[in-house]
């Protein structure tokens, strides 16, 4: 039997498909993860644990992030649903757990979109030498929702000018960091730092150089700085190629990340040495804006808008992952149906990503009025989500494809063992998130909720209301729950078919 369709039949309700390219979604990988701002985020307390080893740590953090990148290309393959983790592992392990991971990335992205605005706007106020506006809480939380709204309207008006504006933005922020490392390095071996700086050495990148509780503390940071590149497979339904590409860009981000990871973290250790770094840990992101005006003198507005241009383009491609993941979930009525709704014109899914936006600000404003640190302790409780729905994946893939992976050496390292190490590491590193995180003073704020530190307590509402939400959709919507567990197609792995 044939479909056949009429000029009478309404205009298809899917995604627009091959909206953007390989190199597209490669870009988009890239500037989810926001390389400038999370740079400056970690390089100073990741100093502090490992001092000069901090390259090494960035490398090690890599590892995981390559091998789930491995089990969301092959995932990829079998089943093009830009729910990715939402409907992989419902696929692989069962509706229960397949909403729980879509829940963590929907949440994920409600918890970091007002932060990325505000950092945006803040650096980009500091670049134009507007520091008494980025000092006003009022003014800079108001322009951070018009940007959140802002880049919200551009994804949903289409995936096309989306895509061009990230190719502008990775553009300016790649120019950006490589003046600055340049600048950074020059100024090292031409000994001109006023700073005890350490000419770069191969033995930097031993990630054991420090061993100890110092690793594991570091690699808890160094993990987190690849968050974000699987937002390339995200936009699969609307890819070119959408069997492999998204697949290849997420892997392929992650390898870019690393290349420009390690190139200014020697040359940020190389030039303020690892005792200044140590001792201004604290600063976070600010670590740039201290160190720029050194480096660059009267140009270190070039790293500030790095830093801003980095938190802008993050802003918009966090709301991909989060509102297509609602969609897709939607779409097996594991959520109301309005959030499946699809933009006759722009074919992008509107309902669910002004939705997202909607509870980012609300989210955004309402933790700003406790404090800023409380806005802080909730980009940390990230670090849980982040870890359960990577791990989670991980696990799907090879649980999926467990009748291929003794086919071939190839299966049973890229398609087996290699998802669960990386599922195995980050299902380590999320037990010492909790175990770290529930001392209050390891916390932002350094006060205790409920005799915990404030991320955790974060984290633990997050996931109950998730919980409660699910149980309560199960029973008003029964549908998605009665889907059963599968396995792949032997054809699939070979990329043969579906």
């Amino acid at each position: 039997m044939t479909d056949q369709t009429t000029d009478a039949d309404p205009p298809p309700e899917g995604l627009k498909a091959n909206a953007i390219g390989f190199l597209e979604a490669l870009v988009i990988g890239l500037n989810a993860t926001s390389p400038a701002y999370s740079l400056a985020a970690v390089i100073g307390p990741i100093t502090a644990f490992v001092g000069i080893y901090a390259p090494g740590v960035m490398l090690a953090s890599f590892v995981p992030m390559l091998l789930i990148a491995s089990a969301f290309f092959y995932l990829n393959r079998a089943d093009q649903d830009c729910g990715t983790t939402f409907s992989w592992v419902t696929r692989a392990m069962g509706p229960w757990a397949g909403w729980l991971g879509g829940w963590a990335i929907t949440m994920t992205g409600v918890l970091v979109i007002g932060s990325l605005a505000d950092v945006a706007v803040s650096f980009g106020l500091l670049a134009v030498g507007l520091d008494s506006w980025a000092e006003n809480a009022f003014v800079r939380q108001l322009l951070a929702v018009l940007l959140i709204l802002l880049m919200t309207l551009l994804c949903v008006i289409g995936t096309e000018l989306s895509a061009r504006v990230q190719d502008v933005l990775i553009l300016a922020q790649v120019v950006f960091l490589l003046v600055f490392v340049v600048a950074a390095l020059y100024r090292v071996y031409a000994g001109t730092s006023p700073f005890d700086s350490v000419e770069p050495e191969l033995k930097w990148m031993d990630p054991f150089g420090r061993g100890g509780a110092a690793l594991t503390g570091a690699l808890l940071l160094g993990v987190f700085i690849y968050w974000g590149w699987e937002s390339a497979v995200n936009l699969t339904e609307e890819t070119e190629d959408s069997a492999t590409a998204p697949g290849k860009a997420g892997i392929w981000s992650t390898v870019v990340l690393l290349i420009t990871y390690l190139s200014v973290g020697f040359a940020v250790v190389a030039y303020a040495g690892p005792a200044y770094l140590a001792e201004n840990a604290g600063e976070e992101e600010f670590i740039f804006a201290l160190l720029a005006d050194k480096v660059l003198g009267g140009w270190d507005w070039i790293v500030l808008l790095a830093v801003s241009t980095s938190a802008i383009a993050s802003t918009q491609t966090t709301i991909i992952p989060a509102s297509r993941t609602a969609l897709s979930m939607a779409r097996r009525m594991a959520l109301p149906h309005a959030y499946g709704h699809i933009h006759q014109r722009f074919r992008t899914p509107d309902v669910s990503t002004w939705w997202v936006a909607a509870i980012a600000i609300g989210w955004y404003l309402c933790v700003n009025q406790i404090s800023t640190n409380a806005l802080f302790d909730s980009l940390s409780a990230l670090s849980l989500l982040i870890a359960f729905y990577y791990a989670l994946t991980g696990i799907a893939c090879a649980v999926y494809y467990r009748r291929q992976l003794t086919d071939s050496v190839r299966n049973f390292l890229l398609i087996g063992l290699g998802p669960l190490v990386g599922a195995g590491l980050l299902t380590w590193l999320l037990v010492e998130s909790v175990s770290d995180l529930a001392d209050p003073e390891n916390s932002y704020s350094g006060v205790s909720w409920f005799g915990l530190g404030p991320p955790l307590v974060i984290g633990i509402g997050i996931a109950l209301v998730g919980v409660v939400i699910m149980f309560v959709w199960r029973f008003v919507s029964p549908a998605f729950w009665s889907e059963r567990p599968s396995v792949a197609d032997p054809h699939v792995v070979h990329g043969r078919g579906r």
